[in-house]
C-alpha cells in the first residue's frame, strides 16, 4: 500500500505541466502547434525563452522534489526512489488530464537523476550536451540518458529490480521519441543548432518538408 501511495502521489506531481498550462491560458493547445509536444523546448518555440525555461525548471524539479518527499516520509522502503520516479515521468508522459497525451518526459528524467545524485546529474549533464553538439539532435539526449541511467543505477546501487523499474520509465520516453526519429529520417527534425542559427533551419525544415510533399 506504501508503495502504490507513492506511485499515486509521483503520478500526480507528475501531471502538473506548466507548458501544457500556460498555452492553454494564452489560448491555444501546445501540442497542436511548433513540435506538438507539450514540454519545455516547444514551450521555448512557441512561448518564449523565459517560459521555456521555467518549465524545464519546474519539470526537473516537480521530480525533485516529489521523490524526495516521498523518500523521507518512506525512508524504510528499499524502491520508493525508483517507483516514485518512475512514476512522476509516467505522469508527464501520460497525464490523465490531457487524454494521456503529455510530454515525452526528458527532464522530469532530469529530476530524478538529480535526486539520484547531484555528482552523477553533473555527469551525466556534461555527456549529453556533447551528445546534443555532436549530433546535432536533442532527441538523442533523451535516448540515450533513459539507457544510461539504469545502468550507472544498477551499477551503483546494485539494485536490479530498482534498475529494471526504471527502465520501464526508459522505455516509456523512447516509445515517445518515435516521431522525432521517423523526421530525422525525412530530415524535417529540427537541429539543436536552431538555439542559434534560427532562419537557416526553419528554411532546411521547409525546404525538406517541400521536397517529402512533392515526393508524396
Amino acid at each position: 500500500m506504501r508503495y502504490l501511495l507513492c506511485a499515486l502521489i509521483g503520478y500526480a506531481v507528475g501531471t502538473i505541466n506548466p507548458a501544457y498550462l500556460i498555452s492553454k491560458l494564452r489560448g491555444f493547445d501546445i501540442r497542436k502547434q511548433g513540435s506538438k509536444n507539450a514540454g519545455a523546448s516547444n514551450a521555448l518555440l512557441l512561448l518564449g525563452k523565459s517560459i521555456g525555461v521555467f518549465c524545464g525548471l519546474f519539470d526537473i524539479f516537480k521530480a525533485t522534489l516529489v521523490i524526495w518527499l516521498m523518500e523521507w516520509i518512506f525512508s524504510d522502503l528499499p524502491y520508493v526512489f525508483a517507483v516514485t520516479g518512475t512514476a512522476c515521468i509516467l505522469g508527464h508522459i501520460f497525464p490523465f488530464y490531457m487524454n494521456f497525451r503529455g510530454g515525452k518526459g526528458l527532464s522530469s528524467l532530469g529530476g530524478m537523476i538529480l535526486a539520484y545524485d547531484w555528482r552523477v546529474f553533473l555527469i551525466m549533464l556534461a555527456g549529453e550536451f556533447v551528445i546534443a553538439f555532436v549530433s546535432n539532435y536533442l532527441c538523442f539526449v533523451s535516448l540515450t540518458a533513459s539507457v544510461i541511467f539504469p545502468v550507472v543505477y544498477l551499477i551503483l546501487r546494485r539494485d536490479l529490480l530498482g534498475a529494471l523499474i526504471l527502465m520501464v520509465a526508459g522505455a516509456c520516453i523512447i516509445w515517445r521519441h518515435r516521431e522525432n526519429l521517423k523526421r530525422i529520417q525525412a530530415g524535417t527534425e529540427a537541429r539543436f543548432s536552431y538555439l542559434w542559427n534560427k532562419e537557416n533551419e526553419i528554411a532546411r525544415v521547409k525546404e525538406n518538408e517541400s521536397k517529402q510533399s512533392k515526393d508524396a
